[in-house]
């Protein structure tokens, strides 16, 4: 990948950014291989790309290619949409399997309604 940094590989790899029109490529290449994602090898290129799609919503795009595991790229989407109720923007793949979330949450919002109601 041209632009890779020297050095010895990193788990997380190394990115690159660049713009593409409104959308933000990034490229991540030069992992060591200790950190897979469903059996990938060092020799994986992961590119995401962000793009605003409207006032409220971000489209993430990643595409994994690993020509010694997979026998093409494969490309997967997910579109965040902003949430003023949310206190932070909160990547899905953090909390997709927390279900104890949901609990803590819903207790965070009744203490909230109990403080209002108290006022």
């Amino acid at each position: 990948m041209p632009g890779r940094l020297s050095g010895a590989a990193s788990a997380l790899g190394d990115p690159r950014g660049h713009w593409e029109g409104d959308t933000l490529v990034v490229e991540i290449a030069n992992f060591n291989g200790r950190n897979s994602f469903n059996g990938s090898s060092e020799n994986l290129t992961l590119t995401e790309r962000y793009t605003r799609t409207g006032p409220d919503t971000l489209e993430y795009q990643f595409t994994m290619d690993d020509p010694t595991v997979w026998t093409q790229p494969w490309t997967g989407m997910f579109t965040f949409v902003r949430d003023e109720s949310q206190y932070e923007l909160v990547e899905y793949a953090c909390h997709e399997g927390n279900y104890g979330m949901t609990n803590i949450l819903s207790g965070s919002r009744a203490k909230e309604r109990e403080a209002e109601a108290g006022r």
